[in-house]
């Protein structure tokens, strides 16, 4: 049997202007008016602020806030709350209310249909290049359940020579191991050394 505590919760809507039968022109709602509704699904660290710098990326680039579910009675692995957030927005901007929260330090763990529990950093260092680099990271997205946000490639003594390439991978909670695994896999059949894990994202 399933049974769960009841959890202490804070619903804040956001009031929408009433439209009346008049004004109704029959659009779907997620998309009446060029934008569409989304949900992310945040990590916050329990302290005074928190939730108004997360709330003011979404704002600042375009987007328009339909409610918030601030669950303060659940607490994640990693001590954090969960907070969910439906907002609404051109589809073009999404992605970028998505990096400005990455960027705000903010921690994403759904964005949209995207559910992410976690960010890990590895170096890829050899031939990157004459490996074909592009290549090497599709192999990584496609076997893998990462999405990678963010590269660096340091290549001092030239392309032709031995470089190297951080990335900072977004993964499902619990994948590390796996991802990991198939990383040092991609590395062996293309001669690169793999530098694992640096865990966090901020390594």
């Amino acid at each position: 049997m399933d049974v769960r505590k009841p959890v202490p919760e804070v619903r804040t809507m956001v009031d929408e202007p009433a439209v009346s039968d008049e004004e109704d022109t029959g659009d779907d709602p997620e998309t009446d008016g060029g934008v569409q509704a989304y949900t992310v699904r945040l990590e916050l660290v329990d302290e005074p602020g928190e939730l108004l710098r997360a709330l003011s990326p979404i704002a600042e680039n375009g987007g328009n806030l339909l409610s918030i579910h601030h669950e303060r009675g659940n607490i994640t692995p990693r001590g954090h709350i969960p907070v969910e957030v439906d907002l609404e927005c051109p589809p073009d901007r999404f992605e970028d209310i998505v990096e400005a929260l990455r960027d705000a330090g903010v921690n994403v763990i759904q964005a949209g249909a995207d559910r992410y529990g976690e960010e890990i950093n590895v170096v890829l260092v050899g031939h990157l290049v004459d490996t074909d680099l592009s290549h090497t990271l599709n192999r990584i997205q496609d076997e893998t359940s990462a999405a990678v946000l963010d590269l660096s490639l340091s290549a001092p003594e030239g392309t032709d020579n031995i470089s190297s390439a951080r990335l900072r991978l977004a993964i499902d909670s619990g994948d590390a191991d796996d991802t990991l695994e198939t990383i040092r896999s991609i590395g062996a059949d293309k001669e690169l050394t793999v530098v694992e894990p640096l865990l966090g994202g901020d390594a």
